[in-house]
């Protein structure tokens, strides 16, 4: 009972940093249930089966405080479905570990580019909303979804940057866009484990506990997403990417030991100071609209 409890605080944890900025749910959810001895077939099926309530619940209130863009939605769901509907039933053959380093290397960089986008442009608009084509979107969601089910969570850490780092969509809607469409990734995905393997191997105990802290935390997300400030929030997404990548990104570039942590010291320090920079610029801006609107 109390190994359950703890779920439930992890996936109400993991459901507030994905349902805020786009990624983390399943990355972590399946990295703790990997660490404690579950297979990473069973941690995936566990996990985009609680994701199905959570994505569900998350993606009812972003639409409700207005984070979502519907005609991306569709671009992106179906082939995101197709991926992790497949990726689903190649998880017993398939890897992922060897496409960790090329993905952690492609994303350290995106992230990389976004914190620069959102904190250091002071006198420029981070985001010029315009149309994304289809021609991109489609590849991006079967990709994604194809690692996500194969990986236990990837959905989200692909997605989110590469919307973000295209300029085209403010940080709210790819969140909001992102967590909504991944209802019927989770769903494909969890219909593909179903087939694999056998029902009584789902541990139900867990993905109930995740779920159950999920959907808790799902609302509370999507309202932070609705108030924070564009360049703010760009800005916290960034380095979350950096975070979650940099020990791959380091480990595949070679370096270890001091060098290592004196990088991870770095990046934790440019982090918090963009994010401090980005505050200062936004409050600047809120100056001059009111004096603006005054004069």
């Amino acid at each position: 009972m109390r190994s359950l409890f703890v779920l439930a605080v992890v996936g109400l944890l993991a459901q507030l940093v994905d349902g805020s900025l786009g990624m983390a749910y399943g990355v972590t959810s399946t990295t703790l249930l990997l660490t404690v001895g579950v297979s990473p077939a069973l941690a995936s099926a566990s996990v985009h089966i609680a994701e199905m309530g959570t994505t569900l619940v998350s993606g009812v209130s972003h639409w409700r405080f207005g984070n979502v863009d519907w005609q991306k939605i569709l671009w992106m769901a179906i082939p995101g479905g197709v991926g992790a509907f497949l990726g689903a039933l190649a998880v017993s053959y398939v890897a992922a570990e060897l496409a960790e380093p090329f993905v952690a290397v492609f994303l350290f960089s995106l992230g990389v580019y976004i914190l620069a986008r959102f904190s250091l442009r002071r006198r420029e608009k981070p985001v010029k909303v315009g149309a994304i084509s289809g021609k991109f979107l489609g590849p991006l969601g079967l990709v994604a979804g194809f690692l996500d089910a194969v990986g236990g969570g990837g959905w989200g850490p692909i997605s989110t940057p590469t919307l973000l780092s295209s300029g085209r969509m403010e940080p709210r809607k790819v969140i909001g866009t992102v967590d909504t469409s991944e209802f019927v990734v989770a769903a494909a995905a969890s219909g593909g484990f179903l087939l694999a393997l056998s029902f009584s191997e789902i541990p139900w105990g867990v993905t109930g506990a995740l779920l159950a802290g999920g959907v808790v935390a799902a609302p509370i997300a999507a309202w932070v997403v609705r108030i924070l400030p564009m360049r703010i929030l760009g800005t916290a997404v960034g380095g979350i990417i950096l975070l979650t990548n940099m020990r791959t990104f380091i480990n595949t570039i070679g370096v270890e030991g001091t060098a290592a942590l004196v990088i991870y010291a770095v990046i934790v320090v440019v982090w918090v100071s963009a994010l401090v920079f980005s505050i200062l610029v936004n409050a600047e801006e809120k100056i001059a609209v009111g004096e603006g609107q005054t004069a």
